[in-house]
């Protein structure tokens, strides 16, 4: 008997390849999955705003990175002795002004960088809901704790929503004409804005990200939302907090990532990472025992080899560090 739908995401029309350059930028989940990207030794620059949930604001910082436009000097915020931006995430802040200035504008000269040399873009969009700062009329990507009166929260209009992405996208497109965008809707659940709002707020991502991906050919969509929804569908695979995704899921969200937008031969490094990763983490039952060396010497070889592909030296360096000592140990 089968007890849940269980769904297979359809192959994207570009796939990743192992010598892919990505940038993720987006909401919590766009940082999760970007780690997990890196993890298996792609080149990634990962959610480098910090996590931002709603498409106005991803849509005003990447446009700033590509013209190089400084940061709003009306919009830094200071709040017991530190100083924020409301058009970043609180993770970038710094202890002055100008140090958090030169960060920023460091921060978005990275992001243009990698964006205008990158294959793939992934953008996760979280919410259709934003927080507007009363006294300058403008969408916060962060409100920094500071009181909640200074803001308005409200459900930003479709129409508004897809002006600015399509403009983005132009954007993204005059910058690097062989970028292609892969567009998620992140499964996080926003349950302070109340289920009712957060199923508006999903769905409207959901319309635009599909208009998207029917007008651009190079534009595609992963159903990331789907799977926790309606494949998964189980408190069981959420945190404690019954908002995040948990790590489970976020093994089954990838898996089908793989399955769906990485190529043959990056499918099959990943099946070989996985076992060199499970080895690096092996701790041996019985000391540096001659059984261990030849455990490690056999993972030496198997870096080696994979050496040829995607830089392992750190790996290498650990591998080579063990085995000296394992050898010291058994003269």
């Amino acid at each position: 008997m089968q007890f849940h739908t269980e769904f297979s995401p359809e192959p994207l029309a570009h796939r990743i390849g192992l010598n892919s350059r990505i940038v993720t930028i987006g909401s919590c989940f766009a940082e999760v999955m970007g780690r997990r990207l890196a993890d298996h030794k792609l080149t990634v620059l990962d959610n480098p705003f910090g996590t931002i949930f709603n498409p106005v604001s991803i849509a005003k910082l990447l446009t700033m990175a590509l013209y190089g436009t400084l940061p709003d000097e009306n919009r830094y915020v200071e709040r017991d002795g530190v100083w924020f931006h409301y058009d970043f995430h609180s993770s970038l802040w710094a202890n002055s002004r100008d140090e958090l200035r030169n960060r920023l504008t460091q921060t978005l000269a990275q992001t243009s960088d990698a964006i205008c040399k990158a294959d793939f873009l992934l953008l996760t969009l979280g919410s259709a809901v934003v927080y507007r700062h009363i006294e300058t009329g403008k969408v916060v990507a962060n409100c920094h704790k500071m009181p909640g009166q200074l803001f308005e929260k409200y459900l930003y209009q479709i129409d508004h929503l897809r002006d600015d992405m399509t403009r983005l996208l132009k954007t993204l497109h005059k910058a690097n004409p062989k970028l292609k965008v892969v567009l998620t809707v992140s499964p996080v659940r926003h349950t302070r804005d109340t289920l009712p709002l957060n199923q508006v707020s999903k769905s409207t991502l959901r319309v635009i990200t599909h208009e998207l991906t029917v007008w651009n050919d190079w534009v595609s969509y992963f159903p990331a939302y789907e799977l926790m929804v309606d494949d998964l569908r189980d408190y069981r695979f959420y945190e404690a907090d019954l908002i995040h995704p948990n790590a489970l899921a976020h093994d089954y969200i990838f898996t089908k990532l793989a399955e769906s937008a990485f190529d043959t031969d990056l499918r099959s490094f990943i099946d070989k990472w996985a076992n060199v990763s499970k080895s690096l983490a092996h701790r041996p039952l019985y000391g540096n025992s001659p059984a261990h060396q030849q455990f490690l010497a056999k993972l030496l070889a198997q870096l080696e080899a994979l050496s040829k592909q995607v830089n392992v030296s750190a790996e290498l360096a650990e591998v080579h560090r063990r085995l000296e000592k394992c050898m010291m140990h058994n003269e």
